[in-house]
């Protein structure tokens, strides 16, 4: 659950100060829950909040994924989205519409962690895996995409 109090902590426990902007900002990614864009999450702002700036905005989205708030998802087409969700996940990507859905599965991420604990990298620290899987969805789920 993503209320108020939940937000206001979230923030607190990474030693940032709660602002009303942080809190919107947060609060608009839990609740477009469709990997939004900036120009997305400032338009779900305005609309209670007309005179926030979209540079405000976008200082307060670096500063959530510095602290690790969020994840930055850069899509195929180039676009920066954010992502509230935390926990492990992989994405499914349509290519077609540009659409981003969670994708979870235990039985391909002990896969991908045995692979490379078998096959190391030379000179690198894996410290996170990430698939982005693209394709395109054969019935749409919702009617935005």
């Amino acid at each position: 659950m993503n209320n108020a109090t939940s937000i206001r902590d979230k923030i607190a426990s990474k030693g940032l100060k709660v602002t009303p902007q942080r809190m919107r900002v947060l609060e608009s990614i839990y609740n477009l829950d469709d990997h939004p864009t900036a120009d997305n999450i400032i338009a779900y702002i305005r609309k209670n909040d007309p005179n926030i700036g979209s540079g405000t905005v976008y200082k307060v989205l670096e500063t959530l994924v510095d602290n690790q708030l969020v994840k930055k998802v850069k899509t195929e087409k180039d676009v920066m989205r954010y992502d509230g969700v935390l926990q492990n996940h992989h994405h499914l990507y349509c290519i077609q519409c540009d659409y981003i859905e969670d994708y979870t599965n235990e039985k391909l991420d002990k896969l991908l962690k045995e692979f490379f604990d078998e096959n190391r990298i030379e000179n690198f620290n894996i410290e996170d895996i990430k698939l982005q899987i693209s394709g395109n969805f054969i019935v749409h789920k919702n009617q935005n995409h």
